[in-house]
């Protein structure tokens, strides 16, 4: 039996396989990797750095593989609208140093990251979590 849209719940996330993840299609080979004391937490960072790349972010793309994320600077706020899944953000200072976590942020939501925030990462859901990024924690970031 098949489920349509009309049957579907609302807070079940939508089916799409994001195993290829948001940039499967980006030639662009110049991405960085996030690590917090030496553990690799994102090997695949795309940065979003000019007006348009910032302004489309993440907007009509599938998901996020468990590898991939967007660094979006400068940035001090986010907004999830028109989006299909849930991200972490973790907004950081110019040195690198977490200033704000959101967790599982959903579609149609917004997250600001403070007075001190100057860029934003933004993950899949639960690598937040599962690495236990707080405030205060300090990322390196590098070229690949």
């Amino acid at each position: 039996m098949q489920t349509s849209f009309a049957s579907r719940r609302m807070d079940q996330p939508p089916r799409h396989d994001s195993t290829e993840g948001a940039f499967a299609n980006e030639r662009d080979g110049s991405t960085f990797r996030v690590a917090l004391n030496g553990e690799v937490v994102t090997p695949q960072l795309w940065r979003a750095d000019t007006m348009w790349t910032r302004m489309r972010g993440l907007l009509g793309r599938g998901g996020l593989a468990p590898s991939e994320g967007l660094w979006i600077s400068p940035c001090t706020s986010i907004h999830m609208f028109f989006m299909r899944f849930a991200i972490d953000a973790i907004f950081i200072d110019e040195h690198l140093q977490v200033v704000r976590v959101c967790e599982d942020l959903k579609p149609w939501r917004m997250a600001r990251g403070g007075k001190h925030a100057h860029s934003v990462l933004e993950l899949p859901p639960g690598k937040a979590a599962f690495f236990n990024i707080r405030v205060g924690d300090k990322l390196t970031i590098v070229s690949n």
